[in-house]
């Protein structure tokens, strides 16, 4: 056996630097090998993947009736509680792209503040919030005590004038006897000249005394006319038909007529006026015409597409804005379409 020496120990611990070197080559080799191979077939996947959802999307049917939605048949306004759809929208729309967008209000072409035509205390209203109430309906009364008192004061005047006239017709017929009998006795000198004069100036006396008294009668028939109308004014009522949207005034109140410290009695809307007032930017007035066909969206039913259509473009301009006033036709009647609501239209 032989003992190895230090040196020997020594070199059996050094490295072979050529044998290193070959096998760190092979590792770097073999790591760039894999990254390439994970890189093809991530890229692979990603192409597969998009592949595969264009064809699903192309597979996808596309059928319009199965998104077509119910149309809306228009009611007239009904106070009672209506059926709410907010996903109920028209059969049909415009062909095409709008060509115009634009925004709103619901207007009322007839809209009445009522209020009474002399002042007075208020005894009564008849009338509520929401209420449905029709053409020359009773809405309140005032207090008629001193217009029913003036009321008969007329109508007695109107009766003792009326005594006064039979009673000067009565004594013109009698001085009419009087003096033809007297002319008869003047054809044979049995009554004096003197005498027939006095009796015809009486007669003409009597004769201007009822035409007077007649004209007083037509004062006082007048009297009574007014009076009736001053106490018919003590009734207020609803100048048309509509839903009663405001009231101003409580029993017990004293009103006044109408005027700008007079909020009136109520607020009548008739809900068949009812159509869309938009404002249009004066660059764009020019794609709108008359009888143009509209589709509206109310803020609080964005789903309901409602028809309408162009009824007049208002000419003139808002210096302010810039803009010009559009009038919108509601071709649906609906409960729903409220007074002052917000609503979106589409021009087409």
């Amino acid at each position: 056996m032989t003992t190895k020496t230090k040196s020997d120990l020594l070199q059996q611990l050094t490295i072979d630097k050529s044998t290193s070197a070959e096998s760190t080559g092979i590792s770097q080799i073999v790591v760039v090998l894999i990254t390439v191979v994970l890189t093809a077939i991530s890229v692979a996947l990603m192409m597969w993947f998009l592949v595969l959802n264009r064809g699903a999307n192309s597979q996808a049917p596309s059928d319009p009736a199965a998104t077509a939605t119910k149309p809306i048949s228009g009611t007239k306004y009904n106070v009672e509680k209506p059926r709410i759809d907010s996903t109920a929208s028209v059969s049909s729309e415009p062909d095409g792209q709008p060509v115009l967008n634009a925004s709103g209000y619901i207007t009322a072409r007839r809209i009445s503040t009522v209020a009474a035509e002399i002042a007075g205390r208020i005894t009564t209203i008849e009338v509520e919030e929401g209420m449905l109430v029709s053409e020359g309906q009773v809405l309140a009364t005032l207090d008629q005590t001193l217009a029913k008192v003036n009321w008969q004061l007329a109508k007695a005047q109107h009766q003792s004038q009326l005594q006064r006239v039979v009673s000067i017709e009565t004594d013109l017929r009698e001085a009419a006897r009087v003096l033809k009998r007297l002319e008869q006795l003047g054809i044979d000198q049995y009554s004096s000249e003197a005498q027939r004069s006095r009796a015809q100036a009486d007669a003409d006396k009597l004769k201007a005394a009822l035409a007077s008294a007649k004209a007083e009668l037509k004062v006082t028939s007048l009297n009574v006319e007014r009076q009736v109308e001053l106490l018919d004014n003590h009734i207020i009522r609803a100048p048309f038909g509509g839903v009663v949207t405001f009231k101003n005034a409580q029993p017990g109140e004293i009103v006044s007529p109408g005027g700008y410290n007079s909020p009136g009695i109520c607020t009548i809307v008739d809900m068949d006026s009812l159509e869309i007032e938009v404002d249009v930017n004066e660059a764009y007035i020019g794609r709108v015409s008359e009888q143009q066909k509209v589709v509206a969206n109310l803020d609080a039913y964005p789903n309901w597409d409602i028809p309408a259509s162009v009824i007049a473009i208002i000419p003139t301009a808002d210096r302010a804005k810039a803009t010009v006033r559009v009038r919108v036709f509601i071709d649906t009647k609906d409960a729903r379409i409220l007074p002052d609501m917000g609503v979106k239209v589409a021009l087409y």
